[in-house]
């Protein structure tokens, strides 16, 4: 069966194909399509990337002490709230001194997590954390940022020590990339897919029963309703795995940087 090609990626391949083609052969990769050799997944990480950008743009413009608006309480809502489970909270209660310098950090692949789960409730769009690929990557850059801020902190020799006395903890850690990109991966894949089968359910349940008879236009709504609570689910899902691919990171980087590594 043809994949079906996304407009963004057509985009996306019209503007950088011919540059992705050529940096792809000098790396001597063959691209399964060569007519689109930027995947799917790839350009709605860039979109995800470009639309960030102007986001926060748009919103440090706008940014304000005595009168912030409302989206600017959204986001402060994301970094600090009253339940302690804002991005600093969690690194302020589990990292404790010297908290600061990791929030960008950790803020921005939350964020840049969220965004890739949101952002296939737009028409014609997909998330890109539902390609493997994708949550593979952000945890390897977890990965490796918790283990080189565990070094800077304690020193290269000091920190290894944990992983000669104890080699079971050389598992362990390996074991967080798995964990970290299962759980991204397969949650936002089934909850995309969710949403397309019953989708298609709904649909097919109001063509058939209105043929049978006049009772198919009390099901009118359903094609409706049936996406709308999908839609909720699809966005409590996003949140909640970009939560747990902010939590997670985080009790890495305490257990990396904490006293008694």
């Amino acid at each position: 069966m043809e994949e079906q090609i996304l407009g963004i990626t057509k985009l996306v391949n019209w503007l950088l194909g011919k540059p992705a083609l050529a940096l792809l052969a000098a790396l001597h990769i063959h691209p399964d399509n060569p007519e689109y050799p930027i995947p799917t997944h790839i350009a709605m990480e860039l979109l995800v990337f470009a639309l960030s950008i102007v986001f926060f743009l748009w919103l440090k413009a706008r940014l304000s002490v005595d009168n912030p608006g409302a989206t600017q309480q959204c986001m402060e809502t994301l970094l600090h709230n009253n339940m302690s489970l804002g991005v600093s909270d969690l690194l302020e209660n589990n990292v404790g001194h010297g908290w600061e310098k990791y929030l960008p950090m950790i803020g921005s692949i939350g964020l840049f997590v969220l965004f890739c789960n949101l952002i296939s409730l737009a028409p014609g769009l997909a998330s890109p954390t539902a390609e493997a690929s994708v949550p593979l990557g952000c945890a390897i850059v977890v990965f490796v940022y918790y283990n080189r801020s565990g070094i800077q902190h304690h020193g290269p020799w000091h920190y290894s020590l944990t992983f000669i006395k104890m080699p079971i903890e050389i598992i362990s850690h390996a074991a967080r990339l798995l964990s970290l990109t299962v759980r991204l991966w397969v949650n936002m894949m089934v909850s995309e897919m969710l949403y397309v089968i019953f989708l298609g359910l709904s649909v097919a349940l109001f063509i058939f029963a209105g043929h049978a008879n006049s009772f198919g236009y009390v099901l009118a709504p359903v094609p409706l309703l049936a996406p709308v609570l999908f839609i909720v689910l699809h966005i409590f899902v996003a949140f909640v795995q970009a939560f747990v691919f902010t939590i997670l990171p985080v009790i890495y980087l305490s257990g990396a940087v904490g006293e008694a590594h």
